[in-house]
């Protein structure tokens, strides 16, 4: 072991990023310098019609790989992410993309590697002044689509990005989907990238293969050395390099805790959701797709309690029809548990944009016209959604959620275009559910400050926590330099939360939470100390808050709610809610809180 693996962690060690997969690994690193390199420059001219004829093999060879890879990743991993791949596909073919090449080609007399390398030289200027992160995300794609092209150019094999036969965690700037994918057969173990969101590509295929992944740690390739020790928390999003053995024991032990427990939950996924003193707690889960909600079922989670539709729009070339929509929706309810699945309707704008729904530029979009504020001056799209989401209703228990509500004419309004989409589909004689429950999404902090004055317009809510702490705080979760100040525990967080809770339960109006403190053990103890009875939250985590549910008592979280809420600091909640966490299960206690501070390990 070096010296430097023999210092204890220091700050200059820890890197905190985005958490992007969930798990915990300990081993060496392994840098990949980048992704699709440049192919190097070729003298000319040559024959246009060679390049040409080139070119379009290629384009024919990289559309029947993609053809290959949609069915093998569909059978094997998922439906939803073999779209990613289907939207490759669509680049190939691609008559601008097309075009772009091939009159590069007959213009200049190039070969038709240079013609790609050029493309990409344009597009990569293109997109890197784009200010949207979805579509930013998308020039990992075009890049994934631009390898294959050049592979198949040079004839030559996929670059194997990583020799090793022991496990490994890579490293590198960024990822590519295709790259994502083959880290399954590969010894690499987790991922650590300068680049990166929750919700691109690479990061959904990750999720899927298990994979713990941190991202947006900037310039931690230059930090990091092949061979040196690094441990990665994909729930923290924290990476620590040459840890130093006492936190490097430390690290290892929560993997080995991680594997354990995961093993240990398999085996509930069967059991109610009954707390020891027999409260009944609902378990929902959040979803994006039919895999997803085939996962949920898997693990025991009682109902689908948020269903994203806006991921449907993205993976398409253009918007789904009513058809589309309704087949769609009516796949996710078969695939629910019991049929029971919460739908929200379309939340665009904000980090969540669609290249075939032009949106003008807003100096600040997460405060600007998006989500229903959006949908609701365009009631045509609206009511088309609505009018799927009701004809898939007659499949199961089908209810409607409103996201981002801030008063109550917007629920009014949302209520005036079902009631006439309704009379639209009886009109056309086709069949619905009449009986579709509407609900809102608690995401303002003027829905959440003025909650009673919406509860006689709604028949449920759903609280979003994710949202809600960010707008409370006046600080993005995403920006590492304010993330600190978005702590779902932090006393004002709390206290808005406990006054929603109490204002449902007086009214009788079913409340949940599906934000990510749903799925985290300290955050569901102090949301069902105040109340709660329903949670929903991603898939993975279901088995685990379902045996924290078994082992608490609610009777020995009353006394809780006065401690919690009198606390004027976030460090003593933690404090609180780690301690009765440590009582009720001392397993599940380590594997949520981790170290408090790593640089102290």
């Amino acid at each position: 072991m070096t010296n430097e693996q023999n210092k204890s962690s220091s700050p200059r060690n820890v890197h905190r990023g985005m958490a992007i997969s969930p798990g915990i690994v300990v081993a060496p690193a392994y840098r990949v310098e980048t992704v699709s390199p440049l192919a190097p420059s070729t003298a000319g001219p040559f024959e246009v019609a060679d390049e040409l004829s080139r070119f379009e093999a290629a384009c024919h060879k990289a559309a029947a790989d993609l053809t290959d890879l949609i069915e093998r990743v569909s059978s094997e991993i998922g439906a939803e992410e073999s779209r990613i791949f289907q939207s490759h596909l669509f680049m190939v073919r691609d008559r601008a993309f097309i075009q772009k090449v091939t009159g590069l080609i007959a213009e200049h007399h190039i070969s038709a590697e240079d013609a790609v390398n050029r493309t990409q030289a344009e597009y990569e200027q293109i997109f890197s002044a784009i200010d949207d992160d979805y579509l930013r995300e998308r020039w990992d794609d075009l890049l994934d689509v631009v390898e294959r092209l050049r592979q198949h150019l040079v004839e030559s094999a996929p670059v194997e990005s990583v020799r090793s036969d022991q496990s490994v965690v890579l490293v590198a700037r960024e990822i590519l989907p295709s790259q994502t994918l083959r880290l399954g057969e590969r010894h690499i173990v987790g991922v650590v990238t300068e680049r990166g969101s929750r919700t691109s590509h690479a990061a959904i295929i990750a999720r899927s293969l298990g994979l713990p992944v941190v991202g947006g740690i900037p310039d931690i390739f230059n930090a990091v050395r092949n061979g040196d020790m690094i441990a990665v928390d994909g729930r923290d999003g924290i990476v620590i390099v040459n840890p130093g053995p006492e936190a490097e024991s430390a690290y290892r032990k929560l993997e080995r805790e991680f594997v354990d427990l995961k093993d240990k939950l398999i085996h509930n996924r069967h059991e109610p959701s009954v707390t020891s003193n027999g409260v009944a707690i609902e378990l929902a889960a959040n979803i994006n797709n039919v895999a997803d909600a085939k996962a949920a079922a898997d693990v025991g989670a009682t109902a689908i309690g948020l269903f994203r539709t806006e991921y449907l729009f993205m993976m398409h070339p253009s918007i789904p029809t009513e058809d589309e929509q309704t087949a769609s929706y009516r796949a996710i309810v078969d695939a629910a548990p019991k049929g029971h699945v919460t739908i929200r309707t379309l939340d665009l704008g904000g980090d969540k944009i669609l290249p075939y729904f032009p949106i003008e530029k807003e100096s600040n979009p997460f405060l600007g016209f998006r989500s229903i504020r959006r949908a609701l001056a365009h009631p045509e799209f609206f009511k088309h959604q609505v009018r799927a989401i009701l004809r898939a209703g007659i499949e199961g228990r089908v209810r409607i959620l409103l996201p981002m509500i801030s008063t109550v004419e917007e629920i009014e309004i949302a209520r005036e275009f079902i009631a006439q989409a309704k009379d639209e589909l009886a009109r056309e004689g086709l069949p619905f559910s009449s009986d579709v429950p509407l609900g809102i999404m608690v995401e303002v902090p003027s829905a959440a400050v003025a909650i009673d004055t919406l509860l006689d317009a709604v028949d449920f809510v759903s609280i979003g926590t994710n949202d809600l702490v960010q707008y409370l705080m006046a600080a993005d979760r995403d920006n590492p330099n304010v993330a600190y100040l978005c702590d779902p525990l932090s006393p004002a967080v709390l206290r808005v939360l406990y006054q929603v809770i109490q204002a449902c339960r007086k009214y009788e109006v079913d409340v949940a939470v599906c934000g990510e403190m749903a799925g985290r053990p300290r955050s569901a103890v102090a949301l069902l100390a105040f109340g709660l009875r329903s949670l929903s939250m991603g898939p993975a985590f279901v088995p685990l808050i379902k045996e924290l549910v078994h082992s608490l008592s609610t009777n020995r979280l009353i006394g809780l709610v006065d401690e919690i809420l009198s606390q004027k600091k976030a460090l003593g909640i933690h404090q609180i809610l780690n301690s009765v966490l440590s009582e009720i299960d001392a397993s599940i206690a380590r594997l949520d809180a981790g170290p408090a501070d790593p640089s102290s390990i």
